[in-house]
This record gives structure tokens, sequence and C-alpha cells, in this order.
């Protein structure tokens, strides 16, 4: 018998997808110099150099059965020491190889680790704004979903809401910092104080409460801003990771899960981690990429591109009267809807004028409309009188 639960998830339509399909349908009819699609997260600068002539070298000089055969489940050990080398600087001190699993990016990395960490009827918190998605982890491991709303627009959590979920009892938080969809940023002072409330917790409830940090866009943060070191914070912190967005591969789906050494039990945990993966089927992320991250696990991105479309958009839109949430790091802005008007009102009439925004009702926030800027710089410059004509509309 179909498991209904699979069916009814199959058949509830995305809504990023959806306005996705919809902006290819406006193109065909229009041309696409007249569609100003933000909708999707997709990267719009190009593969770094060495990731590109990397992969090139290794198809010419590598022997095939090595390159593409099997690897050992938890990852191709030159490719783990060489995320370990770059997790270790960032952490100030060694972090060994073997706490590194690599996966099949970092929707891959968040399925296992609720399926290693979260057992069913459990609880797991997450900060609104939120990446949709980590709904259908939670809930595919059993787990109950508790959404901690934010405080303002800076996007830092209600302390009061995080401190009564974690006083429900949950097994896990995830966090993502920088923020998709706000772009924001935990300041290290709202991490301490997280980790405050779940170390008493702990003591209180005597058992661990798992931090997940789920990181895709930590190489993406503009000027002189920083993203912690979650686990120099909070010790029982797992980092998920992907280069889906660091070095623009969103096909290729490779990332990673961080076990470190400063998780309680973390080599159980690690071994439980690698469990999940046995037990999902995600064993042995793609060879090749494996491959070419042995070389490139230090590639940064050129982020030139996406600081230019931020600080476009929001000096622009917000002279023509919108409120945003300035942006620290990922590559989208997210635009109060003006006049009262809920998040999908207010994406319907951009709409009008061919713009294509997500409202932020999926994000589990109301009032709010996501845009992605990495779009090429053309397309922003050709989308603002579009976005004066909304603006006049509001009467802004």
């Amino acid at each position: 018998m179909i498991v209904r639960k699979m069916l009814a998830l199959g058949k509830s339509a995305s809504a990023i997808r959806t306005i996705a399909a919809y902006g290819d349908k406006r193109r065909s009819e229009i041309g696409s110099e007249n569609v100003f699609d933000f909708s999707i997260g997709n990267p719009s600068v190009p593969a770094p150099d060495k990731v590109k002539n990397t992969l090139i070298e290794l198809l010419r000089s590598e022997e095939s059965l090595a390159l593409h055969g099997y690897t050992a489940s938890p990852g191709a050990m030159a490719a783990r020491k060489a995320v370990a080398a770059q997790e270790s600087k960032r952490a100030g001190y060694e972090i060994p190889s073997d706490s590194i699993y690599l996966t099949c990016g970092a929707a891959s990395s968040l399925s296992i680790v609720m399926s290693a960490l979260v057992s069913e009827g459990e609880k797991v918190a997450v900060l609104a704004p939120f990446f949709p998605e980590y709904r259908v982890f939670a809930e595919n491991a059993g787990a109950e979903l508790i959404v901690v709303p934010p405080a303002g627009d800076d996007m830092q959590p209600f302390m009061a809401a995080f401190e009564n979920a974690v006083e429900q009892g949950v097994a896990a938080v995830i966090i993502n910092s920088p923020n998709n969809p706000s772009g924001a940023i935990l300041s290290e002072q709202t991490l301490r104080v997280m980790a405050k409330i779940l170390k008493v917790a702990e003591e209180e409830q005597g058992r661990s409460i798992y931090l997940v940090s789920d990181e895709p866009y930590r190489e993406l943060v503009y000027g002189d801003v920083t993203v912690p070191f979650v686990p120099n914070i909070y010790h029982n912190t797992l980092v998920c990771y992907s280069y889906s967005k660091s070095l623009s591969l969103p096909g290729e789906r490779i990332g990673y899960i961080m076990v470190p050494p400063c998780v309680k039990d973390s080599g159980d945990v690690f071994a439980a981690v690698c469990g999940a993966g046995r037990a999902l089927g995600y064993v042995c992320a793609p060879s090749l990429m494996q491959h070419m991250l042995a070389k490139c696990a230090d590639v940064r991105p050129d982020i030139t591109s996406y600081s230019k479309n931020r600080d476009t958009l929001y000096d622009a839109l917000s002279s023509m009267g919108f409120a945003c949430v300035k942006p620290d790091g990922a590559f989208y802005l997210f635009i109060k809807a003006p006049g009262g008007d809920s998040a999908s009102e207010f994406c319907e009439k951009a709409k009008g004028f061919e713009i294509l925004l997500v409202p932020s009702d999926s994000f589990g926030v109301e009032g709010y409309a996501r845009l992605a800027y990495c779009v090429s710089e053309k397309t922003v410059e050709a989308s603002l009188p579009a976005f004066k004509k909304l603006a006049e509309a509001y009467g802004l």
C-alpha cells in the first residue's frame, strides 16, 4: 500500500518551484528580458577556475575505475583530510579527519543527522524564518517541529520563545546562518545566549541536546562580517555543509557532516551518522566530486557580483520606500509587504509587474517576500523600473 504521508508530500507543490515554473512560462511568452525572476537560489556565478581545471585534469589523468568507483562510506580519506584541514583553521585547533562524513549535499546531511539524533515522537526546534525542507527532514524522522519566531526585523530569535521551546524537551535545534531566506547572520552574542539556555536544559533534563548548524552560505558574507565557529560556543554542535553555493555546484550534490571532538560521545554520534546514512541509502557521495574536493576544499568563491546586486537592490528599494532587511550574507533580500498586505498579496501584485518573489509564509513567518539576487547584474538593473512602478502602486 502507498504510504499516505509520502503521497501527500509528493503531491504538495513547493512554492519556490511553482513560481520558478511560472517564470519559465512567462519567459517563453514575453521574452527573458521582460521577466524579473528572483524566485530560486541558483548560483549565478560560475564555479571557480581551480574547480573547473581540477575536474578536467582528473578526467584526463586518472584511471576511470579509480575516479568513478566506490569510496569508503564516510568518503575518500584524501577529501576528508582536506575538509578537516579547513575546519581546523576555523576552529583554532585540530579537527580530525574521522570527524568528517561526506554527503550528497546539505539536504542529505540534514536528513542523515535528523535520523541519527531524533527518535519518533521527539521534538526539533527551528528558528524562523527557515528553509521549508527542515520540516520535511524533521517530520520524516518522526519528530514534531517547534517554530521559534524572530524577535524583530533583524531576524534574531525571540529568546523567550526559544527558551520555552527548549524547556519542552527538544532533541535538537536547527540553525541556519547566514540565513535562507533573510540573509541574516546569528551574532556571537545571540549564539552564546542560546548556548547558555541549551546547557541549562541539558543539565536539568539529564541528556544531550544537539545544535545542528546548517551552513551552506558560510562563505557568502559581506564586508568584515564573520560567521562564528559554532562548536566553540556550544559543545554539542554538528555542522552540515554544502559546496552548492560556495563553489557554485548545486547540481553535483557534495557536502559533509562534521561531528567535532567536543560533541559528547562524539565517536558514537559519528557512528549513528554512518548508520543513518546507510539506512537512508546515502552511502558514497559522488566520487568525482570527492576527488575534486581533495584538491579544492580551500577554494573560496568570488562574491563580487552578489555584493553588487545586494547593494544595488537594497539601496534602490529602500529609496523607493520598501522596508528591507539588509543581508549580511547569502544572496537573499527580505522585503516587508507594504500597506498591511499579506506576503502572498504582495507577491501577486509584484507578479503583475513581472517581478517574481517568494512569499514568506512557507519560511515560517508572515508579511515578507524573499528576493534571490543570484541573478545577472543586467537583470537587477533592468528590474528597477518595474520595482518603481510597484512602489507607486502602493503609494510609497
